[in-house]
């Protein structure tokens, strides 16, 4: 039986609440996505929320509600998808990074205050974007200091995040930024197949993502500019996009936060489990900030390639094989060839380029049982012993 790094679990009340939707009048645009909204608004601890298509969107979004534009610049970890560094790239800002720190693989703060003593004042970023890595947060604290210290906007890339806790409150709840936004892909802590979700305490980025999610397009009588001329008047302030959730996709989503503390609980247990399994191995496990709670999207392990004497790909193909639906969490964005046509090259940032030949994603979801957890540890026991054989 394949045993994948991540996936989905629905449950009959969730099918039971998409069902509802689908025979009411609304399957989009309705009371659902409100519902859904303030439900992890609540959640949270947070004034606004505002649900959009994808975590890609609400990036892209917030960076347009940040004034992020051509000759600005945004800074953001290596270690991530690309489309945490992309959305800058669609407003026409400049990209840079930051190296990321070795033991949380998170956005480095010392690495960022000496880019940031060291830049020229024209090239210094208007918005740093940290990703909490794994569902594990950033030093936001610090980051927020310096953030006032340099005059930058910081706009976390919550997408692993939802359910955990930095300082013992909710990943998300925007005490120490202007933006947060979480996925909802089918294989973070909860899902609505496609879909994301933006915070901001702020009422007026909250006003303005409303409008950039739906073309840029009102009906609030109090920001309409000419009359209205009727119960059908909107009109367009700005360009704004096609990047709403439908209530198909909220309805699923308002059900899934009914278990968030169960499923993060549940990847909790896993993932100490796992620290116990594999204690004795030849491998460097996940440690965990102090001032950090993480809601273990992921759990990620790292070869010591020193003591293997072996290839990465040796022991990652040998998992695969088995049917151990492992993944690696990320190739450095900067390796990619899009962005070495920018001008990055390898060794820009030797961390985050470190942690890739070293890093495997091991199987962790809520479903998980213990059994298939220890088949997991039991498969990858035998590659290693193999090679050190």
């Amino acid at each position: 039986m394949f045993i994948p790094y991540g996936r989905q679990d629905i449950s009959a009340a969730d099918i039971a609440a998409v069902v509802e939707v689908l025979k009411s009048d609304w399957i989009t645009q309705g009371s659902a996505i409100d519902r859904f909204e303030q439900c992890v608004a609540d959640y949270c601890g947070v004034k606004y929320a505002v649900a959009v298509a994808s975590a890609t969107a609400g990036l892209h979004i917030v960076c347009l509600a940040a004034g992020l534009g051509v000759g600005d610049w945004l800074w953001t970890s290596p270690n991530t998808f690309v489309a945490s560094a992309n959305c800058g790239l669609y407003c026409g800002a400049q990209i840079d990074f930051v190296d990321i720190d070795p033991l949380t693989y998170n956005l480095s703060v010392a690495a960022l205050e000496q880019k940031l003593a060291s830049t020229p004042p024209s090239r210094l970023p208007k918005v740093v974007i940290p990703v909490h890595f794994a569902g594990q947060s950033c030093d936001l604290a610090k980051i927020a200091m310096l953030a006032a210290q340099y005059g930058f906007q910081v706009i976390e890339d919550a997408a692993h995040g939802i359910g955990g806790a930095y300082q013992g409150q909710p990943v998300g709840n925007c005490k120490f930024s202007e933006m947060a936004v979480f996925s909802f892909h089918p294989v973070k802590i909860i899902t609505t197949g496609e879909g994301g979700m933006v915070l901001t305490n702020r009422a007026d980025l909250y006003e303005q993502l409303i409008r950039l999610r739906s073309h840029g397009i009102t009906r609030n009588p109090e920001l309409l500019q000419n009359q209205s001329h009727g119960g059908w008047y909107y009109e367009q302030l700005e360009l704004g996009f096609h990047y709403r959730m439908t209530d198909i996709q909220a309805a699923l989503g308002a059900s899934q936060m009914q278990r968030l503390d169960e499923f993060v609980a549940r990847r909790r247990y896993l993932a100490a489990r796992y620290n116990l399994l594999l204690l004795d191995l030849p491998l460097r496990l996940p440690t965990q900030h102090p001032d950090s709670n993480s809601s273990w999207h992921l759990y990620v392990i790292r070869l010591k390639l020193a003591l293997l004497q072996t290839k990465h790909q040796q022991v990652f193909e040998a998992l695969r094989q088995a049917k151990i639906g492992v993944n690696l969490h990320y190739i450095p964005v900067h390796t990619q060839p899009y962005y070495q046509k920018l001008g990055f090259q390898w060794g820009d940032f030797p961390e985050a380029e470190q942690y890739y030949r070293e890093a495997i994603s091991l199987p962790l979801y809520y479903g998980l049982s213990e059994a298939d957890q220890d088949r997991v540890v039991a498969v990858l026991r035998t590659a290693l012993e193999e090679i050190l054989d």
